[in-house]
């Protein structure tokens, strides 16, 4: 299902200054303080830069034309002071505006992975999780460096080239004028590059989260990788993925650095240009030399402001194109909002019904076609047929996961749609045919179900799932990490953890999704009996591997091509002729049952 967009402009088109305001909407309040105290450093910067510029008058003709002695402790104080100052603001702009850029990085962070947990689950079916994992990592710091590089550029880079250019023109503003000269054809040719490397920026995030991705799913497969022997065609693969980024990277680095030589031109013909002017004046003029050198020293100081804003558009340009592809995660909207007015769902007997329901995977032929059945309050509902029948498409719509195209599934005569996702989650204990441990211990993978479950309820939990013995046989028994999706345990280990962090749920509703299908035989007949321990008076919907494990069943559904073949109790079924359930009943005992079922 795909997600929609807001009925805002695309992000993808917005300008430069729009995604400035936005940002600046977003966390200038929260940190208005940090930035007047950064731009109030910054601006001291600014200001002793262009004090040094201004004094060198006086350090030229007072102390080496005129030699007043009185004056040089004065002069020479008055520049220690200057540098020192510099140097402490210096130091408060560079901590403070790390601070605030890090708070800002953690902040969407925060964001990003709440926003990503209202998000359906078909929008990461649609991405690969890898991709958008790198993306975010790359991108984030985008938010951080659009306004340090605003904050800096303006207070810093901007006030100390006005400050010595005004010390300049209050020197000399013929030789100012000369410097100007050559600036309209710098900013032309800047704006130039930035709008190149707009698009060149763009595709080497892309590549590159393309290219992260790749080697974290390698890496996460890497058994399946040796034992296949696929390392040849992942490395050709992903080689020529890496040598698309290698060659985008290489392109945003010629446009970037190519304000170099245009900066560096700019500067050497203004520079010879004013030194041509000023020694001919000297020469025939006889003018001093103070206000000379004071023009010149404040010129060089202008030159590393005057580069750096002159690299402005072209950073902004490559951090604005990362903040914009945040923001296209976040302006995402849940395609399964909230009904207005949803309310708690409210579970007496956990009767389930489906009602005239069909399913389809986005612009997909339909997996499920006009769904009618009960799964009656307390008892086990079994869904068996061939592979591809729609069984565990079923499953995923009770806790909508997905919401039907047509038809309703009501819990208690409550329709799911008009109740709130958490409350009906919140009766739903589920244990898919995937195992999945998260990062933590044995007992924090546990305490999942339900955060507020006491030590002794995992603990129990456990034994139920016949975990405990091979818990505490653990290096750290409760307390061992289970490393990456618990890369430490055997498969029906890590089924068994899962089954008990749903058992510790203590919900009324169980879903059960081939959960014994990664188990040994010896560990399924264990789990089976905690499975039917835990059955006991919860409403059970069920998708069995094996036909021996639902037997018992209260009811079976037979599914097929999308809708329900046959219905009843495993003697009822097993007795039609020609039945699919008889078949498979019969095929059971044959290897070839379970690759049909």
């Amino acid at each position: 299902m795909n997600a929609s967009r807001t009925h805002h402009e695309p992000v993808s088109s917005t300008s430069v200054t729009a995604i400035l305001k936005r940002i600046i909407a977003e966390n200038g309040r929260e940190h208005v303080r940090g930035y007047i105290f950064a731009i109030i450093c910054l601006a001291t910067v600014a200001l002793t830069t262009a004090f040094t510029a201004w004094i060198m008058e006086s350090v030229v003709n007072e102390a080496f034309a005129n030699k007043r002695a009185d004056l040089v402790w004065l002069i020479c104080g008055s520049i220690l002071g200057a540098f020192v100052l510099r140097g402490f603001a210096g130091y408060g702009q560079a901590v403070t505006l790390s601070y605030i850029g890090n708070n800002i990085v953690a902040r969407y962070q925060r964001r990003l992975f709440s926003h990503l947990m209202t998000l359906s689950l078909g929008y990461f079916t649609e991405s690969r999780s890898a991709h958008l994992a790198a993306q975010i990592s790359q991108n984030i710091n985008g938010i951080r460096d659009v306004l340090n590089l605003t904050v800096t550029s303006t207070a810093r880079d901007l006030l100390s080239l006005v400050a010595l250019i005004g010390v300049m023109i209050f020197k000399d503003p013929m030789l100012t004028l000369i410097v100007f000269v050559a600036a309209p054809p710098l900013l032309y040719a800047l704006r130039y590059i930035s709008k190149r490397l707009r698009s060149a920026t763009k595709e080497s995030i892309i590549f590159n989260s393309h290219v992260l991705g790749a080697m974290q799913e390698t890496v996460q497969g890497i058994a399946i990788v040796k034992a296949f022997t696929m390392e040849n065609a992942l490395e050709s693969k992903i080689g020529t993925t890496i040598d698309a980024a290698e060659k985008r990277s290489n392109r945003i680095a010629r446009l970037s650095e190519r304000t170099s030589p245009i900066t560096e031109t700019f500067a050497g013909v203004a520079i010879s240009s004013v030194l041509a002017y000023a020694a001919f004046r000297s020469i025939y003029g006889n003018m001093l030399p103070g206000a000379f050198f004071s023009f010149v020293t404040a010129l060089l100081m202008a030159y590393e402001p005057a580069k750096r804003l002159a690299k402005l558009q072209v950073q902004m340009e490559r951090a604005v194109v990362n903040a914009r592809m945040i923001y296209e995660i976040l302006d995402m909207q849940p395609h399964q909002r909230e009904k207005p007015g949803a309310t708690d769902l409210v579970v007496s007997e956990a009767r389930i019904e489906f009602r005239g329901v069909s399913f389809a995977y986005g612009n997909n032929e339909a997996v499920l076609k006009g769904i009618d059945f009960v799964a009656e309050g307390g008892k086990t509902t079994a869904l068996v047929g061939p592979s591809g029948a729609g069984k565990s498409t079923v499953i995923t719509l009770i806790p909508r996961f997905y919401d039907p195209s047509a038809g309703g599934i009501l819990i208690d005569g409550q329709n799911i749609a008009d109740v709130t996702k958490s409350s009906l989650r919140k009766h739903i204990a589920y244990v898919s045919q995937q195992p999945y441990l998260f990062e933590g211990t044995i007992r924090d993978n546990i305490r999942y179900g339900r955060p507020e479950a006491t030590d002794a309820e995992i603990e129990e939990a456990a034994r139920l799932a016949y975990a405990h013995d091979f818990i505490k046989a653990q290096p750290l028994g409760y307390d061992t990490p289970v490393g990456e999706n618990g890369v430490t345990l055997s498969g029906g280990q890590r089924q068994r953890l899962s089954i008990a962090r749903a058992l510790v749920r203590n919900a009324p509703i169980l879903l059960l999704d081939e959960a014994t299908s990664a188990l040994d035989t010896e560990s399924e007949a264990a789990v089976q009996k905690a499975l039917d321990k835990a059955m006991t008076g919860r409403t059970v919907v069920v998708i069995a591997h094996r036909l021996s494990t639902i037997m018992k069943a209260n009811k079976i559904i037979v599914m097929q091509a999308g809708t329900i073949a046959e219905e009843g109790t495993h003697d009822s079924l097993a007795q039609r002729q020609d039945g699919i359930y008889a078949r498979l009943n019969q095929l059971q005992p044959k290897a070839a049952a379970d690759d049909f079922i």
